[in-house]
């Protein structure tokens, strides 16, 4: 089975909450058309930045049917669901109803819990997963600092070649370059490699990555494509310095406490997806005015996304 390579800015929209922590799914059809007003390509929804895994099945089918809802008379923005990783039972009850409402693909992450012994084990998993929905693209997240699960990608397309017929490609979150590029190569590219890790980007272009799936892509996809450009247009120089303001725009997430800060992004840019679920820090009102203040000594507004007309 032959299925596209994704190519482009993929978005992981933040999940929005209203002040009680419940979902708010007024807001994404307005999210959806602030993306595609910045050129993003497709939304992976549901994933770590879009908290997945503190909601529960019934919430991630509310999120994705708005989802569908909004993109699928949209042949150019994919969406991609991610399922979970610790029941599998609701990870196929999910890929069974993201089938159902339409979306382009569904993504699968290691069981963090009760871990895979071995590659075949993961592999299995996978296997049983991508039965239930055949014709439908499977992703596997390879993200090990969250799942704690750090087999090598280049043993899992071993594993899966041939066997499951639907396996489309990894979202690989990961600083394993060597991996990566054994990942790309292996059987002539026949996989789609999707690039996680935003600060480091550069390094996967110089790999020949064309996809790339992120947080920071919501609120600053225009120094990412400036980027893209300025590495194919041989203008190593200007990529590098772009690479480095990403860089010291994610060092911000780990001033203010990691992966909330991100929602305080979209507010700057002018979407409110209220705070994280716990057990995630959120930052108080004093520390986001001294946030907005950073922001903006980092020239924000030259690069960062913007809302349509």
């Amino acid at each position: 089975m032959i299925f596209e390579k994704l190519q482009g800015l993929i978005a992981a929209p933040f999940t929005p909450m209203d002040n009680n922590g419940a979902i708010n799914l007024t807001i994404i059809p307005d999210y959806y058309r602030f993306l595609k007003h910045n050129k993003i390509t497709g939304a992976f929804i549901c994933g770590s930045t879009g908290e997945g895994v503190s909601m529960s099945t019934d919430e991630k089918k509310q999120i994705a049917k708005v989802w569908a809802d909004c993109t699928n008379d949209d042949p150019d923005f994919k969406v991609m669901l991610f399922l979970g990783g610790t029941s599998i039972t609701d990870c196929k009850e999910l890929a069974l109803y993201a089938k159902q409402i339409g979306l382009y693909a569904i993504s699968f992450t290691a069981p963090f819990y009760f871990k895979p012994a071995n590659v075949d084990m993961l592999a299995k998993a996978c296997a049983e997963i991508a039965a239930v929905v055949p014709d439908m693209p499977f992703y596997y997240y390879h993200i090990p600092v969250l799942t704690g699960v750090g087999l090598a990608m280049y043993d899992l397309l071993q594993a899966v070649d041939g066997k499951i017929e639907n396996f489309a490609g990894v979202k690989y979150t990961h600083e394993d370059f060597m991996d990566f590029l054994s990942c790309m190569n292996f059987k002539d590219g026949k996989y789609d490699m999707l690039w996680g890790r935003d600060e480091n980007m550069l390094s996967a272009l110089v790999l020949g990555t064309k996809g790339a799936v992120g947080s920071t892509f919501n609120y600053a996809a225009p120094l990412y494509y400036d980027m893209i450009d300025a590495f194919e247009n041989n203008n190593l120089k200007k990529a590098n310095s772009l690479q480095q303001q990403s860089i010291d725009i994610i060092r911000l997430l780990g001033k203010y406490g990691g992966i909330a800060t991100g929602k305080a992004y979209m507010k700057v840019v002018g979407i409110d997806c209220g705070e994280f679920r716990l057990p995630v820090k959120n930052m108080d009102s004093n520390q986001f005015e001294h946030f907005k203040s950073d922001v903006a000594a980092l020239d924000f507004n030259t690069f960062k996304s913007n809302a349509p007309h």
